[in-house]
């Protein structure tokens, strides 16, 4: 398990940078170019910057604490694995990590078997969770490139709503459905009609 509280290595441009709660986008940017350069500092950059608010989103999607430390290893080790991947032009650096954290998080909540020791209580409680984190977590992090969001803002609310409860929290359209008190049919129109939005509006 990676400590989120490790103290990082100096071995490398980003290791000599002194990571802080709030660190600079160019200091997250600088440690995903380290970690797709194989050096591990960058890892460590990440982890003591940003591992307490990590683990913090994990805690509050997946109500276990077990659960959330595995999603965090899981997401450092994607992170390692894909930081080749990240391009700023398309996005924060912040975003792109809080990003794989989330996916992770969300396969989790979507394995039944992983949660199936919970209790009803509890069971309640992860669902208000998957729901308070889209407009915090999911708005303000998940949408990252400007211009995503300010596609999202021009969507009429309904339809921004379900595409934000459907894709960053997870929820299948039947349990939109169900949770917003309209036809299924209507929950797929929306998300239809707003993801073709969202389309145009990025092209």
């Amino acid at each position: 398990m990676i400590d989120p509280n490790a103290q990082m290595r100096a071995s490398s441009p980003a290791g000599d940078k002194k990571a802080k709660a709030d660190a600079p986008s160019d200091v997250l940017r600088a440690a995903l170019f380290d970690c797709a350069a194989g050096r591990e500092a960058g890892l460590d950059v990440i982890v003591q910057s940003e591992g307490r608010q990590l683990l913090g989103v994990a805690h509050r999607m997946l109500r276990r604490h077990d659960l959330a430390e595995e999603a965090l290893q899981d997401a450092m080790v994607q992170i390692w694995r894909k930081a080749g991947q990240f391009r700023p032009e398309t996005g924060s650096a912040r975003g792109w990590i809080y990003a794989i954290l989330r996916n992770r998080c969300l396969n989790i909540l979507r394995d039944g078997k992983r949660l199936s020791l919970l209790s009803p209580a509890d069971l309640a409680a992860v669902q208000e969770a998957r729901q308070q984190i889209v407009p915090v977590e999911g708005w303000e992090i998940l949408a990252g490139p400007t211009k995503l969001r300010d596609c999202l803002e021009g969507l009429d609310s309904p339809s921004r709503q379900t595409i934000l409860l459907a894709h960053v929290a997870g929820y299948s359209h039947g349990e939109i459905a169900a949770q917003q008190d309209v036809p299924l049919g209507t929950v797929k129109s929306l998300i239809r009609r707003g993801l073709i939005a969202l389309k145009e509006c990025l092209s």
